[in-house]
């Protein structure tokens, strides 16, 4: 599948219904569109299932109470929804997004309690994500922006308000030639990708910042489960910037991300080494099982 996202062949699940793919609009004074009142998921179908499809639905409906958005179905209404658009679409390998949001009613400023929750759910097949890098190792700026405290934003919700820093910054990257940046957060710890988590490694043992200021990625969570599995320790705790230069692997993880090595932040070089592969192919496993 080709072409701009709006004009492309194929179902889309809206509110209920399957819909042609180029019919499931929504109208200009969505709530949405003007304060950000959106919550969503991206998850990857392999071989036709979805790798941890109920955990994902159940942190759609955990976001959307988050930003004080009662879900209007329930988790395993959510997961038969995506099934249907798998199904309907022929796919067995995609990528697939669950989105939630506010939609126009009979508010329209900042308070929007009466008007209605709305969800849909689109899939398309979609590659790597960071195309290449995901042999050769992506190439990361160091974004100007900071995560922002947990006192200021639900930092625990997919939510899309938080992901405005993510699109300049990954903007900013690639003007640069790199693949995404990487954010401090407020106090100047490392924090993670636009749209992925962080690991290192430093003597045969792995380091990831503590995910209590950033979304706990679910494949985040995997990785770490698969490492201790295989007997490797794992550090979940606040990382310098400048310990980046002790660090000698590095990779990305996340649904669309999947497992990505990185070999380069800033001026921060890092191997494609054994650990990241083994992580990699593990986890390649996992899924596809």
């Amino acid at each position: 599948m080709a072409g701009a996202y709006d004009d492309r062949d194929g179902k889309i699940w809206l509110d209920g219904e399957l819909v042609d793919w180029r019919d499931a609009q929504v109208h200009i004074l969505t709530h949405a569109l003007h304060y950000a009142s959106s919550v969503f998921e991206g998850e990857r179908c392999y071989a036709g299932k979805i790798f941890k499809g109920h955990e994902h639905s159940l942190r759609l409906i955990e976001s959307a109470r988050l930003l004080d958005m009662p879900s209007p179905l329930t988790a395993e209404e959510i997961d038969a929804a995506k099934e249907q658009v798998l199904q309907a679409n022929g796919f067995t390998d995609a990528y697939v997004r669950a989105v939630m949001w506010r939609g126009s009613g009979p508010e329209m400023g900042v308070s929007a309690k009466g008007n209605p929750v709305r969800i849909a759910i689109a899939a398309w097949e979609w590659g790597n994500y960071y195309g290449d890098a995901k042999w050769q190792g992506a190439k990361l700026d160091i974004a100007k922006w900071k995560r922002p405290s947990p006192e200021t934003i639900p930092t625990a919700a997919k939510a899309a308000g938080l992901y405005m820093i993510c699109t300049m910054s990954k903007h900013a990257a690639e003007a640069k030639g790199c693949s995404d940046a990487l954010f401090m957060d407020w106090e100047g710890f490392v924090a993670e990708a636009t749209g992925a988590n962080i690991f290192f490694t430093k003597g045969g043992e792995v380091h990831t910042p503590l995910a209590d200021r950033f979304l706990n990625g679910i494949t985040r969570q995997t990785i770490i489960a698969l490492l201790k599995d295989a007997g490797r320790t794992v550090h979940e705790r606040r990382i310098l910037p400048e310990e980046l230069a002790d660090f000698e692997e590095c990779w990305l993880t996340g649904t669309a991300a999947e497992v990505t090595p990185v070999a380069q932040i800033g001026d921060y070089s890092f191997t494609v080494g054994p650990i990241a592969r083994e992580v990699s192919d593990i986890y390649e496993k996992l899924v596809r099982s």
